[in-house]
């Protein structure tokens, strides 16, 4: 299955050369663990450049997220569009919103650049109170969904939101939820966290009519926060870079399994994915150091006493 960015101007010789650009809509997350803080470092981590517009701001520490403040929807516009007159952009990425009036203007901005695909991460809004999860979801069903080319969700998420009424004694499948968001306008799927036994995860990209990818990973027996923006930014990145999108799933899958592993707790509270894990020197003690790094002082950096 090839799903290819937005074309480039064939008569620009730089085109061909230029990183790959992805819009990300998003909060900003000043615990550093989801947001525009986990999109950036994802999307420039798998090779692609985020431009990322701020949608509003959480307040949150690293175990839980006590508010948020949505930016005016003017200004969510402003931002966007001013950049999406300067850069070419391969691919959008949707987070958290914050209002349905900032959703809207999304909607409107996707149905502009129709041509670009765009990636959609519904979080777990549990945290809101009952009249703000109905009044964004029912926007986002709306007004983004038929906008969306991929939606990204954790299985109970996405079964709550789009089969509200499933009634039978099985739970539904990643095929009975890609199904639900087809009638809505999403032709692709990528629902995470399916139990199975044996303290596994299955995550499975889907279509109404087939399963594209299914990947199976070992649960973690720990609390993360933003693994679901890692995941998402990081599948908008590589769909960027022209990555096929089976290919794509399979890839951010293991990147993010990757990230978890590595993960680690900067405060008190939740664990989160090291985005930047590969960039970690390894522990070789057998390797004595270069000279210019141990005489050189601004070389001589503190351990990450936070890591792990």
């Amino acid at each position: 299955m090839s799903l290819q960015p937005a074309p480039s101007d064939p008569e620009d010789d730089q085109e061909s050369e230029r990183t790959a650009c992805v819009l990300a809509f998003n909060a900003n997350d000043p615990s550093g663990a989801g947001g525009l803080a986990a999109d950036v470092s994802a999307i420039t981590s798998v090779g692609a450049h985020a431009l990322p517009v701020v949608t509003g701001a959480y307040t949150r520490d690293t175990a839980e997220i006590m508010d948020h403040h949505a930016f005016d929807e003017d200004a969510v516009t402003e931002q966007a569009r001013t950049i999406l007159e300067d850069v070419p952009v391969q691919v959008i990425k949707v987070g958290f919103a914050g209002s349905p009036e900032n959703l809207s203007a999304i909607a409107e901005i996707a149905t502009d650049y129709a041509d670009v695909p765009l990636v959609a991460y519904m979080p777990n809004l549990s945290w809101w109170s009952e009249v703000q999860i109905d009044l964004y979801l029912d926007a986002f069903r709306e007004l983004v969904l038929p906008q969306t080319t991929v939606l990204v969700g954790n299985h109970s998420t996405l079964w709550r939101w789009l089969l509200p009424d499933w009634s039978s004694t099985k739970n539904p499948t990643p095929r009975d939820i890609a199904m639900a968001a087809n009638a809505l306008g999403v032709p692709y799927t990528l629902v995470t966290g399916v139990a199975m036994p044996e303290q596994l995860i299955e995550n499975v990209l889907a279509s109404p009519h087939s399963v594209l990818y299914s990947g199976r990973f070992e649960r973690f027996e720990a609390t993360f926060s933003g693994a679901g923006d890692t995941l998402s930014a990081a599948l908008a990145a590589l769909l960027a870079t022209g990555t096929d999108l089976a290919e794509a799933a399979k890839e951010a899958l293991a990147y993010l399994d990757r990230c978890l592993d590595a993960g680690f707790r900067p405060g008190m509270g939740n664990i989160i994915p090291d985005r930047l894990f590969w960039a970690q020197a390894e522990d070789d003690s057998d390797t004595a150091p270069e000279d210019n790094a141990s005489t050189d002082p601004f070389f001589n950096l503190p351990p990450h006493d936070t890591k792990h």
